[in-house]
């Protein structure tokens, strides 16, 4: 049986980093190369840290592209204060040896597209969705070249994480946002409802860094950093790991649970910018435009990574 081949569009980020191992160790997948974008922290940073990835799990073969360092209309937000000023705070790993690619990261989304067979190139954005939407806008011909996009990003029931109503991916760049879930994709979306389920917890962290190896150790070391934040922020048990949601979607479907409902975004008002707003009880005639994940078995998740992360 054939790889899938899939693009991982990013902004490394501790939860980041965690789901471009996952999918390093899967030979499900075929990474056919990582974008940064800006998000988390600057790109300068988000693609150093792609590399740092690479070269940790022994995959420093991988292209490494930069995209986009801004907003497509508005300023760039950050999550220094959830991330640390490299964005992969909670140990010391070695500056990159491996090269950025000198394409751009929307140039080699664009031409990779054109290049692969129809329908057999799935786009797994990490981050704020500019590299993307930027593709889209560039080069219309490539939506119907897409197998699916399948994200983190956004919510509904748990509302927002840098504002009232917004998650964070979907807030740096809500005019993105808009371009790709307004593209007629076939869109999955793991947004807060389901990451929010996905919790470390001083056992998951310790099954990490017993496996020992590099990998283990780093991401132990990432998730005792990361948690911190969200452990103070919601007064829960653990930090949601949210990004590896999207590999782990693709590897494991039985593992999640959603609906396929209309999901808009807001890009206008000063209240609710950047909401994702969906239609989840079906109460307007708009068309369903993504299956938005909203459960998963969190004990089978973390078992998946864990069994995953010990192979690298």
């Amino acid at each position: 049986m054939s790889s899938r081949k899939i693009i991982i569009d990013t902004d490394p980020g501790q939860d980041d980093a965690v789901a471009i191992l996952l999918a390093l160790a899967s030979p499900e997948l075929e990474v056919l190369g990582l974008t940064a974008v800006a998000g988390n922290v600057p790109l300068e940073l988000t693609a150093r840290n792609a590399r740092i990835i690479c070269e940790l799990a022994g995959r420093a073969d991988l292209p490494v592209y930069a995209g986009c360092d801004r907003p497509i209309k508005r300023d760039l937000f950050t999550a220094e204060k959830v991330h640390g000023k490299s964005g992969l705070d909670g140990i010391e790993l070695p500056v990159p040896a491996m090269a950025l690619q000198d394409q751009h990261a929307v140039d080699f989304i664009i031409e990779t597209l054109r290049r692969e067979p129809p329908g057999t190139v799935t786009l797994c954005p990490l981050g704020p969705l500019t590299n993307i939407a930027t593709a889209l806008t560039q080069a219309p011909d490539i939506a119907e070249r897409i197998d699916q996009v399948v994200l983190m990003g956004g919510a509904y029931f748990e509302v927002g994480n840098s504002t009232p109503t917004a998650e964070f991916n979907i807030y740096v760049d809500p005019d993105a946002a808009k371009i790709v879930f307004g593209a007629g994709l076939d869109l999955t979306v793991l947004p807060l409802d389901v990451t929010h389920k996905a919790l470390t917890s001083p056992e998951r962290n310790a099954a990490f860094a017993a496996i020992g190896t590099p990998v283990g150790k780093a991401v132990a070391a990432w998730t005792g950093f990361f948690e911190r934040f969200d452990k103070e922020k919601y007064g829960s048990p653990g930090a949601p790991l949210h990004d590896p949601c999207v590999i782990a979607y693709l590897l494991r479907h039985d593992l999640f649970s959603g609906r396929r409902v209309n999901v808009e975004i807001e890009t206008e008002s000063a209240l609710t910018l950047g909401m994702t707003v969906a239609d989840w009880w079906g109460v307007t005639d708009r068309p369903p435009n993504a299956l938005f994940i909203g459960d998963l078995n969190a004990q089978g998740y973390y078992d998946l990574l864990t069994e995953r992360l010990a192979r690298l």
